[in-house]
């Protein structure tokens, strides 16, 4: 009798290959790498206290797994079964899957992009696991919708991680309208008013439950939350100074009649520190901090509307000078984009019982990441020309499964987009849902890629 050899089908292969991804990836990474940021959050979650401007959803985030195994080991899982989950549920929205989802799954496997970042403690890893999740169960949604039955347990799921997600990333919020248009368009068989009312509905209900948790988030000892005030100060601050390094003679009429040493401190020490690389630099020099934060706040924020209004020129030079750092990162270096191990205050980390370092492990997923940094792989840009080719492919189909993935990829393009304005590094972990999402959408169409309809296209 012959022996029957292997009888592997795509789908196996790609479902082999996430699953190997992920447990590679847990295995270089365990129990977490913390940079600073990561120290004080959990520091933050687990003393019930607020002592930076990050989010206070990320932090209870950390301090609820961190209650049940102290560190972030659990979390780590946590989060990136969340996406594994989801790029493994992605099969199940297309009638087959193709050989050409192989070579992306391999790249999952492959990629320090998930290897290395997925183990990384930062609130800008979870807020892309729980958007690209958010979608997928939208997607879901859609596929399995019948007239007057909605499937309220999956789109409870993804109202929960959207909403969540709104909250551990600052501008995370903007991925929300584009979740209510794909409900919107999902119920347009139902006629235009059942259509406008799930989209504005789920709208509501998502901003709704975002704040929610962010009530709930807050330490009650810790009084009302200023981060969001703090965050948008530090902004103006960079803005201020960036336009007058941009436009030599530009005046600070606001600061000059207020408190003429301002502008002064501002144009002779503030400016020759500036560079649109990150905010941090303009720290070198204390009196730069010290004359701008002895200013109230409506004197800053009056200050800046006026260089806004008034000398558009130099603000947009230095806001598109600060968007190219962030995202064409052309030293990328400069732009820390990679991170392992354990890092942080000697302090806080004694507090927390961690010890600093790098391991062997450490280091050698380090040197592995190294080597893609002047690539594709390490390239926004990249990514953004993946989610528009992905999203224009499956606008060519327009099943109900694609608009939801369609809708995942713009909302990663106007996340983006929103770091025109409110960029203040060029943090390679700002952008990384861009990344992921471009990734996830490129497997999703790479499932059951729309051959059809391509080809109707080129015969035009």
């Amino acid at each position: 009798m012959a022996r029957r050899g292997l009888d592997l089908t795509a789908d196996d292969v790609v479902r082999g290959l996430l699953i190997a991804a992920f447990l590679v990836m847990l295995g270089g990474a365990m129990p977490g790498h913390l940079s600073p940021d990561s120290i004080s959050q959990l520091y933050e979650g687990r003393m019930g206290t607020r002592e930076t401007w990050g989010p206070a959803a990320y932090a209870s985030v950390l301090a609820a797994f961190d209650s049940v195994v102290p560190g972030t080991a659990l979390y780590v899982v946590g989060s990136s079964f969340i996406l594994f989950a989801s790029l493994l549920g992605l099969r199940g929205l297309r009638p087959k899957a193709s050989w050409a989802a192989v070579p992306v799954a391999l790249l999952f496997l492959a990629s320090p992009i998930i290897l290395v970042f997925q183990g990384i403690v930062w609130k800008d890893v979870l807020f892309a696991n729980l958007a690209v999740a958010g979608f997928f169960l939208l997607s879901r949604a859609s596929v399995s919708w019948h007239v007057g039955r909605p499937p309220w347990i999956v789109l409870a799921g993804a109202l929960l991680a959207l909403a969540l997600a709104a909250q551990v990333r600052q501008n995370g919020v903007i991925i929300a309208p584009f979740a209510a248009l794909v409900l919107a368009w999902t119920v347009r068989g139902e006629g235009w008013r059942r259509s406008l009312i799930w989209g504005v509905g789920s709208l509501v209900a998502i901003m709704m439950a975002s704040h929610l948790i962010g009530v709930a988030s807050q330490p009650a000892k810790a009084g009302p939350d200023k981060a969001g005030g703090v965050g948008v100060r530090i902004l103006q601050h960079y803005d201020i100074i960036g336009a007058a390094a941009h436009d030599p003679s530009l005046r600070l009429t606001v600061f000059n009649a207020a408190d003429p040493e301002a502008e002064t401190v501002i144009r002779t020490r503030g400016v020759p520190i500036y560079t649109p690389v990150r905010v941090d630099y303009l720290d070198l020099d204390p009196a730069v901090g010290g004359v701008l934060w002895r200013q109230s706040d409506g004197l800053v924020r009056a200050q800046w509307l006026d260089i806004v209004l008034r000398h558009p020129g130099a603000y947009l030079a230095h806001r598109f000078d600060v968007f190219r750092w962030v995202f064409l990162t052309p030293m990328i270096d400069s732009c820390l984009p990679l991170f392992v191990g354990v890092d942080g205050p000697a302090d806080t980390l004694a507090k927390l019982q961690i010890a600093p370092g790098k391991d062997a492990s450490d280091l050698a997923l380090y040197n592995y990441g190294t080597w893609f940094l002047d690539g594709p792989l390490f390239s926004h840009l990249s990514y953004a020309v993946v989610a528009v080719l992905t999203a224009g492919a499956l606008l060519l189909r327009r099943d109900r499964a694609d608009a939801a993935i369609i809708a995942l990829m713009v909302a990663a393009l106007a996340f983006t987009a929103s770091f025109l304005a409110i960029s203040i590094a060029c943090d390679y972990r700002y952008l990384y849902f861009l990344d992921l999402a471009a990734m996830t959408g490129l497997l999703y169409l790479a499932l059951d890629p729309p051959t059809a309809q391509v080809r109707r296209l080129l015969r035009r």
